[in-house]
Parts: C-alpha cells; structure tokens; sequence
C-alpha cells in the first residue's frame, strides 16, 4: 500500500524569521484545498487527497537555497504529475515591499513519486 504525502520546500536564502517561515509554508501546505474547493470539478487528485488525510496527513519540511532552486523543483515535479503550488509574499512584513518567492508545496500524493522529485533535499 502505498503511504501519501506533502512537501514544503523554503527557501534557506532568504533568512526569513521563524514565524515568518511558518506562516509561508502554511499558506503553501493549505492551497491544494484551497484550490480544490475553488474548482469542486477537478476531482482528479481526490483519491490521493483522501489517503493523505486518512494517513495522517503527513508534511516534510525540506530547504533549497535560491529562488532558481525553488523554480526548478516546482518544474520537475509538474513534470511528473504532482500538485505545485509557489508561494509569492506581497513583501509587506519583510523583503522590503517587494514580491518574493518563499516557498512551495508538492502534494499531497504518493510517497514516492513525490520522492522521486524532492528526495535529495536537506531537510529543513
């Protein structure tokens, strides 16, 4: 049986405050429902959306080091099928009012494909 997913890949480079980070990799972990009850007609991640829920709901916290870091990651894993969602901070709090890409989530979905993806990274 195969054991479901999600993971929030931060940047490391961008020395955000610990609440800050959290916060970030939240509005990331949240927004395949988010999305999901935007559009109730993609029912095509149900299935994993239920196991993932049904398993404990797990999340991996991973770091990249640079916002290219953080793009390609989010290319391989569309690549692959998985659920991508880039967070970009309005900038209010920090990073001087400019927009700024923090962070990402992956899933939820199976185990290894999303492994397949994210399994070399550090975690954070």
């Amino acid at each position: 049986m195969s054991r479901f997913k999600q993971i929030i890949a931060v940047r490391n480079d961008l020395n955000m405050r610990r609440g800050k980070m959290i916060a970030q990799g939240a509005h990331a972990s949240i927004m395949f429902l988010v999305q999901r009850l935007c559009d109730p007609q993609d029912g095509s991640k149900d299935h994993a959306i239920q196991e993932w829920l049904n398993d404990g709901m797990t999340k991996i916290c991973v770091r990249v080091d640079s916002e290219a870091e953080l793009l390609e990651i989010a290319q391989k894993a569309e690549a692959a099928g998985l659920t991508v969602h880039v967070i970009t901070d309005a900038g209010h709090t920090e990073f001087a009012g400019v927009p700024t890409k923090t962070c990402l989530a992956i899933g939820p979905d199976e185990e290894a494909k999303i492994d397949a993806v994210t399994g070399n990274l550090q975690l954070l």
